[in-house]
């Protein structure tokens, strides 16, 4: 055999049929993602002190409560256009919060202080799956999911206070 055809044999028996395995893999890999944004049905966020989460919203139902500084429990309904909820999906994808633990609560014995410390209860719901995290503001564990979870809790806050100001 020639110098040529034994490169275009090499080519043909270990370059075409990895070529080929990589397209099944990832493109079965890609079609069965497991968080896909046309799957996605809505959002759920509470927040507050452990014993009474009085704020709330749910994106499904455009319900949304939120205590005032003076006290007073406000109840409104507030609607998220599409883009806003893509926005949230993928900014989710993008800081991994689908790779946090669902719970990352501090036990009240293991606390510092006897402070109340903030609450957040996050869920993205989906047609066959859903992603809840609670997280406390002193969590002590991975600094890295904790940063996570946190600044998606605080794009949907913002998210939700912009379309508020609308």
């Amino acid at each position: 055999m020639q110098d040529r055809t034994k490169r275009i044999f090499l080519g043909l028996c270990i370059i075409v049929p990895f070529i080929i395995y990589c397209v099944y893999y990832y493109s079965a890999m890609i079609k069965n993602a497991p968080f896909r944004f046309t799957d996605f049905e809505s959002i759920e966020l509470s927040y507050g002190f452990p014993d009474s989460m009085l704020n709330q919203y749910n994106s499904k139902t455009h319900h949304y409560q939120y205590l005032t500084k003076s006290g007073d429990l406000i109840q409104d309904t507030l609607k998220l256009r599409n883009d806003d909820l893509l926005y949230l999906h993928r900014k989710a994808q993008e800081i991994g919060f689908w790779n946090v633990d669902n719970d990352m609560t501090t036990a009240p014995e293991s606390r510092t202080s006897q402070a109340k410390v903030p609450r957040y209860k996050l869920t993205f719901n989906y047609k066959e799956k859903s992603k809840t995290v609670t997280l406390d503001a002193d969590y002590q564990g991975v600094q890295k999911m904790k940063d996570a979870a946190k600044t998606t809790v605080d794009e949907v806050l913002q998210i939700i206070a912009t379309a508020k100001s609308r």
